[in-house]
C-alpha cells in the first residue's frame, strides 16, 4: 500500500495509489461506499497515521471496493473525482507540514565516511553511536517541487536516503520491537549547502534552508515494503547516476537507530527519521560537482519510487 497526499481542486487530499497511474480518494470512497468508515482520520496523512490499524483496514477495504468495480463503476468514480489519474494532480509531501523537525542520521555509511575523508583530507572515525541532526518543517517539499538556490550558498549538494515514518508513540524502544512502532517508509533528498555546513561548523544550518528536505512521492506501508535491510538507493542528476548504494551497508540499521533515538526521548506518530546516505555525493568528487539552477535531481529507493525535484532560483 502506497499512501500519498495530493492537491485536487485546491484541497489537499489523502490518497491510496491504485497501481502506478491512479489515486483513490480515501475519504470520499469511505464516505460514499463504505458505511461506518467515514471517520475524520481520513482527512490527512497525519490523522491517518495516528489512527493506526483501523485506518489501514479502511484503506484495504477501499482498495478492494475499487478492485471489484466493473468498467462502468470505474468511470463513475473517475467522473466524481474519487479516482484520479496520477499525472493530473500534484503530489505534496506525504506529510506536508510535519509537527516536528525531520530527524536525520549523519555518516551512517562507511563508504560515505571514506569519501569525505579523501575529499577533505581529515580524519573521521566510524561513529560508535548514531549521529543525529534535524531539518525543520519549513524545509519540506514534495515530488516535482523546486529546491531553491538561495543566494546564501553556491554549493548545493545531493544525498538520497531511505526515511522511516513512525506510527506509534513510544519511548525507550528496544531494537527487537522497533518494527512495531514503524508505519512505513518514504524517500528523502537531504539537500545540503556545503559551504554553510563548513562555515558554521555544524550540520543544521547548511541542511535546513527552505525547500532543502524533499520527501515522497509516497509512504509505503511497512506491510508491503521489501526488507528495509536490503534496499537499493540511487540518486541521478540530469539523468546521470551519482549514487548507487544499498541499506545493507548502513553502520546502524533502522531498529538500532530507533533504539538509540528513543532512549529517554518520545517518538510520536508522524515523526520522520532519514537514515543517512551512501557514497557518491558531489563535494567528494574530483573535481567537486555542485547543483545549479535548472538541474534535475532524482532520488530513487527500491519499493517506494522516484522523488524528483528541480533546482530553481530563489526570489
Amino acid at each position: 500500500m502506497r499512501f500519498v497526499t495530493y492537491n485536487f481542486q485546491s484541497k489537499a487530499r489523502l490518497g491510496l495509489m491504485n497501481g502506478d497511474d491512479q489515486i483513490i480518494d480515501l475519504q470520499e470512497v469511505a464516505k460514499r461506499y463504505l458505511p461506518g468508515d467515514t471517520a475524520a482520520y481520513l482527512g490527512s496523512m497525519q490523522s491517518f497515521i495516528e489512527a493506526g490499524g483501523k485506518a489501514v483496514n479502511t484503506a484495504k477495504k477501499a482498495a478492494r471496493y475499487v478492485e471489484d468495480l466493473d468498467t462502468k463503476g470505474i468511470r463513475r468514480l473517475a467522473q466524481a473525482g474519487i479516482l484520479v489519474k496520477r499525472n493530473r494532480v500534484r503530489l505534496l509531501s506525504p506529510i506536508p507540514a510535519p509537527r516536528k523537525n525531520v530527524i536525520c542520521l549523519g555518516v551512517n555509511y562507511q563508504e560515505h565516511i571514506d569519501e569525505g575523508v579523501r575529499a577533505r583530507g581529515i580524519q573521521l572515525n566510524t561513529p560508535e553511536v548514531p549521529v543525529f541532526f534535524t531539518k525543520p518543517a519549513t524545509a519540506v517539499i514534495g515530488d516535482q517541487g523546486k529546491v531553491l538556490a538561495h543566494p546564501v550558498t553556491s554549493r548545493i549538494d545531493w544525498e538520497v536516503e531511505l526515511a522511516v515514518v513512525i506510527g506509534r508513540k513510544g519511548r525507550n524502544i528496544p531494537a527487537a520491537k522497533a518494527n512495531d512502532y514503524i508505519f512505513g517508509y518514504t524517500v528523502c533528498l537531504d539537500m545540503t549547502a556545503r559551504d554553510l555546513q563548513r562555515r558554521h561548523l555544524q550540520w543544521w544550518k547548511g541542511k535546513s534552508l527552505d525547500t532543502f528536505c524533499p520527501l515522497g512521492p509516497s509512504i509505503v506501508h511497512k506491510s508491503t515494503m521489501p526488507d528495509p535491510k536490503n534496499i537499493r538507493l540511487q540518486c541521478r542528476v540530469n539523468g546521470e547516476t551519482m549514487q548507487d548504494g544499498n541499506t545493507r551497508d548502513m553502520i546502524f540499521d533502522i531498529p538500532t537507530t530507533i533504539e538509540h533515538l528513543s532512549a529517554g526521548l518520545t517518538l510520536e506518530p508522524g515523526d520522520i527519521i532519514s537514515t543517512g546516505t551512501p557514497s557518491g555525493v558531489g563535494f567528494a568528487r574530483t573535481p567537486p560537482i555542485f547543483l545549479n539552477v535548472g538541474d534535475k535531481v532524482e532520488g530513487e529507493v527500491e519499493g517506494i519510487g522516484v522523488l524528483e525535484v528541480k533546482i530553481a532560483a530563489a526570489r
